[in-house]
């Protein structure tokens, strides 16, 4: 996060994309918002939900200004498109809530299997609404990659319940979250969005804060820093991932967040792979390096990522 830099514009004014770099930064944020919710998780058990999604994005807020604002000053938040700023963190903050209620109302495992449907609607969004192209091949990844989810989540029918409406409400505002990021980036920097995302997430977490506040103990205020920092570190690098491909392109790689908790799962609570796990991770991942290994050899021979 030391340097940030603009994504680069031809003179005649079309995106160049830079696809295997927004993939290697979707990658990466996937392993830091997997840390990140496993101390949210931990946190949650002690402290109210209001608390920790403030302190969070608080803590994002300030260590993202702390490496950006030396660098542009205030300028980073001249815009022309505030009230899509605000737009898109009023849906934002409604998704995290909604994903937070869904875990509560429901097994967790059908919530994320509906959560990771996700990707689906980015690219659906973004070729009805930013006009982009998603070609066979993308949509035969989006597709296999959410299978896989379904096999390592084996939700059955235990997940059509009320709390599943609140995960597909999640589902489909982070799938408009994601897209219109894209569509934000042609006019705005990854600093600007970031920074406007975080100050106005900061600001609508902060109204429920009167529902519940628990003074943190000097350990847990550690954990705190730490999960808004890996917040940072991941917001920071999910935005300059849309910033240098496609939507339809990086999202799928979000599915790489499962094969993280599988890891963090067995690692800090002791929960042992099963069968379902082990397969459907594999199907994940392997949709994901089949679109690595597309994307790439398609712009190595100079063909549309489309046909």
């Amino acid at each position: 996060m030391s340097e940030a830099t603009d994504v680069i514009v031809p003179a005649n004014g079309a995106r160049r994309e830079h696809v295997p770099l927004g993939i290697l930064y979707m990658v990466g944020a996937t392993i830091v918002f997997a840390a990140s919710s496993a101390v949210s998780k931990w946190l949650v058990a002690s402290y109210p939900v209001g608390e920790v999604l403030f302190t969070r994005t608080a803590v994002a807020l300030v260590t993202c200004a702390l490496f950006i604002m030396p660098q542009t000053r205030l300028a980073v938040f001249r815009t022309q498109r505030l009230s899509h700023h605000v737009m898109r963190s009023v849906s934002q903050g409604c998704s995290q809530t909604f994903l937070l209620i869904a875990f509560s109302l429901m097994p967790l495992a059908g919530a994320i299997a509906i959560n990771f449907s996700a990707p689906l609607f980015t690219a659906l969004i973004s070729a009805l609404l930013l006009k982009e192209t998603v070609g066979p091949a993308r949509w035969l990844a989006l597709l296999v990659g959410f299978c896989g989810v379904l096999i390592v989540t084996n939700p059955g029918m235990g997940t059509f319940q009320i709390g599943a409406l609140f995960a597909l409400a999640n589902a489909v505002l982070y799938g408009s979250v994601t897209a219109g990021v894209r569509g934000m980036t042609a006019t705005e920097s990854a600093e600007t969005l970031i920074l406007y995302q975080l100050a106005l997430l900061t600001a609508l977490f902060a109204l429920l804060l009167p529902l519940g506040w628990s003074s943190p103990t000097p350990a847990d205020t550690a954990w705190i820093v730490f999960n808004g920092v890996s917040n940072a570190v991941g917001q920071y690098w999910w935005t300059r991932a849309l910033h240098l491909a496609p939507a339809s392109a990086v999202a799928p790689f979000n599915y790489l967040s499962l094969v993280w908790a599988i890891i963090l799962g067995f690692a800090v609570w002791g929960d042992v792979p099963t069968v379902s796990l082990v397969i459907g991770s594999g199907v994940v991942v392997a949709s994901g390096l089949f679109l690595l290994w597309r994307e790439t050899n398609a712009r190595s021979a100079k063909l549309p990522a489309n046909e």
